[in-house]
């Protein structure tokens, strides 16, 4: 066995790396550098070899849990947290560099995207819509799940990820699992306090659906939004 002692110098991986840059480096090579160190009677290379067999492919190796990763040997907790940060920065990096952008112009618009996705749950979920400054849906999440007649969300959550994704303007929808669209007291009051930290916040609020069995209630048609950056 080959330990990593052993390599000349200038041909190790991180050698390598500062001479020729991270493209000329194998994937086992980047690993073992993400590694740092193998164990007691095994190099560094080979433990990212053994990773690399044991989960098979780089996807499974990415969505590995810790407690996966320390089922090998040499992989302790702390070097198992520090793969899967690593793992992590690489899928944040990947998401910012991928973004499916969908032209977004009406409430109509919004509700044909969104729709699929909210009007069968069987509890009230509701889910967030980011939109850059041209006006192009880049991102969506469920923001939570509540029980058949009510979810809490609190503006905080919302505007906490509009700024974390850099959205130029948001809009929520959520559904009404009773099928009917009518929007409450409470999505009104809520639907307005969102609108007025929008316009505080610069990130404003285009619109809140209510998504019911066949139909749905735009807030901003509705004339609960004052100011929106749809048509």
């Amino acid at each position: 066995m080959t330990m990593l002692a052993q390599i000349p110098r200038e041909e190790r991986p991180r050698e390598r790396l500062l001479k020729q840059g991270s493209d000329a480096l194998s994937l086992t090579e980047l690993l073992a550098i993400c590694l740092g160190s193998g164990r007691r009677g095994v190099s560094v290379i080979r433990l990212a070899e053994e990773l690399l067999s044991r989960f098979g492919t780089l996807s499974n190796l990415f969505n590995a849990s810790v407690q996966a990763l320390t089922e090998v040997k040499g992989i302790g907790p702390a070097k198992a947290i520090q793969l899967q940060a690593t793992f992590a920065l690489a899928k944040r990096m990947n998401l910012l560099a991928y973004r499916p952008k969908y032209p977004i112009q009406t409430s109509r618009d919004l509700y044909n995207y969104i729709a699929p996705k909210l009007k069968d749950q069987k509890q009230e979920c509701v889910a967030i819509m980011l939109r850059d400054a041209q006006g192009n849906l880049f991102h969506d999440a469920i923001l939570g799940i509540g029980t058949l007649t009510q979810v809490i969300i609190h503006p905080r959550e919302v505007f906490h990820h509009a700024l974390h994704h850099r959205a130029a303007s948001l809009a929520l929808a959520h559904n009404h699992p009773s099928g009917d669209p009518t929007p409450s007291t409470a999505d009104i009051e809520l639907t307005k306090l969102l609108a007025t930290s929008g316009r505080l916040l610069g990130i404003p609020l285009d619109d809140h659906l209510i998504i019911g069995a066949h139909a749905f209630t735009s807030l901003f048609d509705a004339g609960y939004i004052s100011s929106s950056t749809l048509s």
